[in-house]
Order: structure tokens, then sequence, then C-alpha cells
């Protein structure tokens, strides 16, 4: 009997040994087991880092609000077209196509969406300024005069004599009225131009206060309709149909960071581009990522402007034949001959000082038929 007890006592701390042991193997494994994940969360975290590390910043200035013409940013923006190129843009309204330009000339944004013409200038009156245009978004210049027919205005040059415009300084359309007058042989010694803020320039001639302003002609026609002023009696001279042969804005680019990060720029412009084909395929959704930025904004009319822009400015014949973003040189060559009709150049540049092609996506990828 006191041998059957010794056994017993034995069984049991043979038993209590096995469970012991099979405590410590469980307790081992769950330590590795936490080990390994917090391994394997460490490395998360350090590809995270590293990923977030990879992103290229770029400030980027558009030429105006968030508004129709500024859909395909956004579009680019919201289906991280950006990102996929390794790229983390900021992009921040202007208050006109020139601003975008000395933006970059100093140094404060890297990309700027700005009116080509103004930078031929800009850089003419800077001398080693060196910012260059690397994309076409407008291939024809939305530059107009809009006037209303019953302050007597019409399709004919001759209609302006006599009359009083709102002609906004800073305006993109306003600096080319040199171009447009000598080509046009205007005499414009009977007209009157009154320097008018932009907030203010289609309520002026809402108002009757003048007879036409300078201004986009997607943005002005579309801020008269929103103001009451019937279709029918708005009047749009685009100069483009009155022999101003113009580019117009273009995606602007510091040389110091394109020659610091090209793939940056080569990047952001496949980025851009696969923003404006969704843009083509379907306007409405891409409002819809413009309306999401502007409070105030009302879908029905910017995508009136978008439609505008894009059949008017963006997606012409030539773009259509030629692909998206390029030039032809022999028209540009002639656009830097008409901006010295009225400019004196102190060193007149070549199209290859104002544009190059050198960061275009491939001819195939910059179709939008």
């Amino acid at each position: 009997m006191v041998k059957n007890k010794a056994a017993g006592v034995e069984e049991r701390q043979e038993a209590q040994g096995h469970k012991a042991e099979v405590t410590v193997m469980f307790a081992d494994r769950s330590t590795k087991a936490g080990w390994i994940r917090g391994l394997l969360a460490g490395a998360a975290v350090l590809l995270g880092a590293g990923a977030a590390q990879a992103q290229t910043p770029v400030r980027f200035s558009l030429d105006w609000r968030w508004e129709g013409p500024a859909a395909p940013f956004a579009v680019a923006l919201d289906k991280g077209y950006f990102k996929a190129e390794g790229l983390d843009v900021t992009i921040d309204p202007a208050a006109g196509s020139r601003e975008p330009i000395s933006r970059v000339a100093s140094g404060t944004y890297d990309v700027g969406f700005g009116d080509v013409n103004s930078l031929v200038r800009f850089r003419d009156e800077n001398p080693g300024t060196d910012i260059k245009a690397v994309m076409v978004i407008y291939d024809r210049p939305p530059f107009a005069l809009i006037g209303r027919k019953s302050r007597g205005i019409s399709k004919e040059v001759s209609s302006l004599q006599g009359k009083k415009f709102g002609a906004p300084a800073a305006d993109g359309a306003y600096a080319q009225w040199p171009i447009f007058k000598a080509v046009n042989k205007v005499d414009d010694s009977t007209m009157k131009f009154e320097n008018v803020g932009f907030p203010v320039r289609e309520p002026m001639l809402a108002q009757g206060e003048v007879d036409a302003v300078f201004g986009f002609s997607m943005s002005s026609y579309i801020n008269l309709k929103s103001r009451g002023v019937p279709a029918d009696d708005i009047v749009v001279l685009q100069m483009s149909d009155y022999g101003v042969d113009l580019y117009g804005n273009t995606i602007i680019v510091s040389q110091k960071f394109a020659q610091e990060k090209p793939e940056a720029v080569k990047g952001l412009l496949r980025a851009i581009m696969k923003g404006v084909q969704d843009t083509v395929k379907d306007p409405s959704s891409a409002v819809d990522a413009v309306i999401k930025r502007n409070d105030v904004a009302k879908k029905d009319v910017e995508l009136e402007r978008l439609k505008m822009v894009l059949e008017q400015n963006m997606i012409t014949p030539w773009v259509k034949e030629n692909g998206f973003g390029g030039i032809d040189k022999a028209r540009f060559a002639k656009a830097l001959d008409q901006i010295g009709l009225t400019f004196t150049y102190k060193n007149k540049p070549s199209v290859e000082d104002v544009f190059t092609d050198q960061f275009l996506p491939a001819a195939d990828q910059r179709k939008v038929n």
C-alpha cells in the first residue's frame, strides 16, 4: 500500500511536470508569435515610412479658382494619379493666369498653370528667370472680348468703336489687346478702358456700366448667364477668330525643379494627361471633383463651363490629329512674332527657349479621341 501511494505521488509529479512543460512550450510559442508579429508590424511601419518619404512634394498653382476648367487636375488628385507617380501634389488657386508665373519664378511654387504669352514677356523682362512651358493645355486660347448686343456690340470689330470696356489690369485676355488691335488695325482712341477688379467685371457688364469686358470666354459668358443676362444678348469675340494666333495656358515649371527632379516632372505630366483623358470621357463626373473643392459652385454652371473649354480650347482639330500637350513649331514661332508686334523684346526668344517637349508622355499616350 505504501508502494502504491508512492507510485501515485510519482504519477502526479510526472503529470505536473508534463503540464509545466506544455505550459512552457505554449508560453514560448506565444512569445515567439508575439515577437514575429512585432517584427512584422515594425517592418510595415518602416515600409510605410519609406513609401511616404518616396513621395516627392510638388507645389502647384492654378490660374484661378476651382471651377470647371480645373477638372483634369482635380481628377488626377482624386484618382491617385499623382500618388501613383510618387508625387505628393498640393494645388492652390490663384488670382489670374499671370500669377502662377511669378509664383514659380519666386520659387514658392514648383509648377504652375498659366498663360504662355505672359510667360514670354515675363522671361524677357526678367533676364535670368529660367521658366519653361512643358505641356499645352489650351491649344486655342480663351482670350475674348465679351459684350452685349443691347449695348451695341456685334461680331464686327467696328462695333467696338466708342465703347467702354471693363479691363482688369492683371487679365490675360486684356494683355493681348495690343496684338488684337494691331492685327485688326483698330484705332482705340475713341474707346475707354476702365481697370476693374475680377469680382466686379461681369456684374458691371450685367448692369450696363460697361459695354464689354475682356476675359476668358468660358468664364465671362457663364458668369453673365448666371447673373440673368439672356444668352442671345451676349456676344463673344474669340480673339483667335480674329487673327490672334497665340497659344493659351500651359503647364510651366522652373528649370531648377526640372533639372533636379526630371522624373517628377515626367510623372506629373503623365498624371495630368490621365486626368485630361478621364475628363474628356466623363465631364459630369470630373466636375464633381471640382464642386467638392468649391462650396459655392453649382454643378450645372461648372459643367457648361467645362464643356465650353473642352470644345473651344482644349480638344481642337489639331489636338485630335496630333495628340494633346504639344505644339506646332511654326505656329509657335508666329505667336512669338505677334507678341513682338506690340512688345519690344530685349532678346527675342526661340521656340525652344520657351517650350520643351522633353517631359511629355509618348505620343500614343496623349490621344484624346
